[in-house]
């Protein structure tokens, strides 16, 4: 499993998935805990979405 996220991206999906923890932590709606998703792929630093359209956000090694 190769990364494919680079750091904006993860940042951004860090805080996304922060504040909807949050949100469901004080009382919003249970799909707010899908915020999970976006921490986890923030924390590996991988999404499989990614692979499927063939994005990648990582930079690469300049040669």
């Amino acid at each position: 499993m190769t990364k494919n996220m680079g750091m904006m991206d993860r940042l951004v999906r860090a805080v996304v998935g922060f504040g909807l923890v949050y949100w469901a932590l004080t009382g919003g709606p249970m799909w707010a805990w899908i915020g999970l998703v976006p921490l986890a792929t923030a924390a590996i630093s991988y999404c499989p979405a990614y692979t499927i359209f063939g994005i990648n956000t990582c930079p690469t090694a300049k040669s």
